[in-house]
């Protein structure tokens, strides 16, 4: 079987990524000690399921690494390197990791369930697993099956699926299987599928969609307190007494006087006081006892002395 490559998302982006290179790098070095030291070496990484001892566990984490022959390294790796790093970059590489051994315990299980016997090896279980993911992701991406025929990605793999099931079905039933663990395949796709059924918490990335489509409120300049709604000050500050001292007295009507001998003078002067005290008492309502100049200070301050004088 022959599919064709797959284009990454970004065209800038590198074509491996990192879990993709060292999941490939281990099963060729696997596969380059199987050759030139330990030809035997499928019997002992192996995982068989009518002689497992509970010292040989391990094994369930060693098979996928090891491999029956080139072709059969040669497709799988292939796979890898045509749908996982695409993944990897919608996920991340330890999801990715997670997911390929998730998927290779599947092809384990349904071997040992359903076959019972033979020694299993290779990722196939993971790989397909991984042409599912790919497939739930982007499903009517094209590929080409062999080369030549132009086919879905969905389309691909349940055909691959309903074609692993049959033969199967087949091998466990006396016929020959040609050394193939297809039902392995299918407990790949099936442990793949159940992967994405399990409860999840929130993510970061849905956390921040959900932030983005909230519109944004820009910062408010800074603007003057409106007078009707007065600046919060501490009660019972020297400041607050002077004010409410000096508009009691302003506000306060003055005894009637004998009328003084009229005689041309200027306005008086305790007159255009009073008049400044109003405007000084209006600018600390409005901006705060702060916003005083040295001048509206000490005018404030002698009118407070001659109150408390008085």
């Amino acid at each position: 079987m022959s599919i064709s490559y797959v284009p990454p998302d970004d065209p800038a982006a590198p074509r491996m990524t990192p879990a993709v290179l060292w999941l490939i790098a281990i099963n060729v070095a696997v596969a380059f000690v199987q050759l030139t030291l330990q030809q035997d070496l499928p019997l002992t990484l192996g995982f068989r399921a009518d002689e497992l001892e509970p010292g040989r566990l391990w094994t369930a984490a060693t098979y996928p690494f090891v491999h029956a022959g080139f072709w059969h390294l040669a497709f799988n790796m292939y796979s890898l390197w045509l749908f996982g790093p695409r993944l990897e970059r919608v996920w991340s590489a330890g999801t990715l990791v997670r997911y390929y051994f998730w998927c290779g315990l599947g092809a384990l299980v349904a071997h040992a369930l359903l076959v019972r016997g033979g020694l299993l090896v290779g990722a196939s279980g993971a790989i397909f697993g991984l042409m599912y993911a790919y497939a739930r992701r982007w499903p009517d991406e094209e590929v080409l099956f062999f080369g030549v025929v132009p086919m879905k990605v969905k389309h691909m793999v349940w055909g691959l699926v309903a074609v692993n099931v049959a033969l199967g079905m087949l091998s466990a039933a006396g016929g020959e299987g040609g050394g193939v663990a297809y039902l392995a395949h299918v407990g790949g796709v099936a442990f793949g599928a159940l992967w994405f059924l399990r409860p999840t918490g929130p993510s970061v990335e849905r956390v921040r969609q959900r932030v983005a489509a909230a519109p944004d409120v820009g910062d408010e300049p800074p603007r003057a307190v409106p007078k009707s709604f007065p600046r919060p000050r501490e009660r019972g500050s020297e400041s607050d007494e002077v004010v409410e001292k000096s508009k009691a007295v302003t506000a306060k009507p003055q005894p009637a006087r004998p009328a003084a001998p009229a005689r041309p003078a200027p306005v008086p002067a305790s007159a255009a006081r009073a008049a400044a005290l109003d405007l000084v008492l209006d600018k600390i309502s409005s901006q705060g006892i702060e916003s005083l100049s040295s001048e509206e200070r000490r005018l404030l301050e002698e009118t407070s002395r001659k109150l408390r004088d008085g």
